[in-house]
């Protein structure tokens, strides 16, 4: 069996981890980190710890479903002591100090990042560049839905569907991306991708990936009504990353898209 290590077991995602694994016929949980306490049942034998060190030598792949300081944690361990596991991140909201740590950490360990576990997600990113490129004069608008709780914004998942309709058109993101409108602030202009986000309730994610022109428009929409997507997701993608040469990869990787 293969022994899977959470980073963030204490959050929503985490506390599903521990669930979906338990009913997997080839993983279990084998460790898990946590900073406080841990409330929830856990298997029998299952090892945890607040120290990075300990679950990596406790575990054959980690998934990290946290904050970015916790990953940071994670990602120093293994770039300072020069070894490790595979990695499965899912964690968003980083600086450029820890995406800097990933990308050494990948120099170590296969690591797979991405901002949404989700495989419908990841057919909606490549959608979304070939609309872009095709569709080339259509002006691009997206619209992330999240629960309350939700601390960053835009959303890691909205932040990476801009990049690849802004890759697919040639475009800096950090140039071109807009976040909000308010006032007399003149016609939009033609290469601007926005990205608004919208906060309430329980919503668990929805996003959407408008392209419209004079006559015509375009919606691509994604909506998760379960977290167990993103749990289910990284899982399978943790299985397929264990003996992979030491590289930043993503879902599409892992999906062969």
């Amino acid at each position: 069996m293969i022994k899977v290590g959470i980073v963030g077991s204490t959050g929503r995602v985490g506390s599903l981890l521990i669930d979906d694994l338990a009913n997997d016929e080839q993983a279990k949980v084998g460790a898990v980190h946590v900073f406080g306490e841990m409330t929830k049942q856990l298997p029998e034998n299952t090892v945890v710890t607040n120290d990075m060190k300990v679950l990596l030598d406790s575990s054959d792949v980690i998934i990290d479903f946290s904050a970015p300081v916790a990953t940071e944690a994670l990602l120093t361990q293994i770039v300072e002591s020069g070894n490790g596991k595979p990695l499965v991140i899912a964690t968003t909201g980083f600086n450029k100090h820890q995406q800097n740590l990933l990308v050494e950490a990948s120099k170590i360990v296969p690591v797979l990042y991405a901002t949404n576990m989700s495989l419908g997600v990841a057919v909606l990113n490549k959608l979304v560049a070939l609309a872009s490129k095709t569709l080339a004069d259509f002006d691009i608008e997206i619209v992330e839905q999240h629960h309350r709780h939700k601390v960053d914004s835009p959303s890691g998942t909205a932040l990476t569907l801009a990049e690849h309709a802004a890759n697919a058109r040639d475009l800096d993101l950090d140039k071109v991306r807009v976040s909000g409108r308010d006032g007399i602030i003149g016609a939009r202009t033609k290469d601007e991708i926005a990205v608004m986000a919208l906060r309430g309730g329980d919503i668990v994610g929805r996003h959407t990936v408008g392209l419209y022109n004079d006559g015509e428009f375009i919606e691509l929409n994604h909506t998760a009504t379960s977290r167990n997507t993103f749990s289910r997701g990284a899982i399978k993608v943790a299985k397929w990353i264990i003996g992979k040469d030491p590289k930043l990869y993503s879902i599409n990787d892992a999906l062969g898209l």
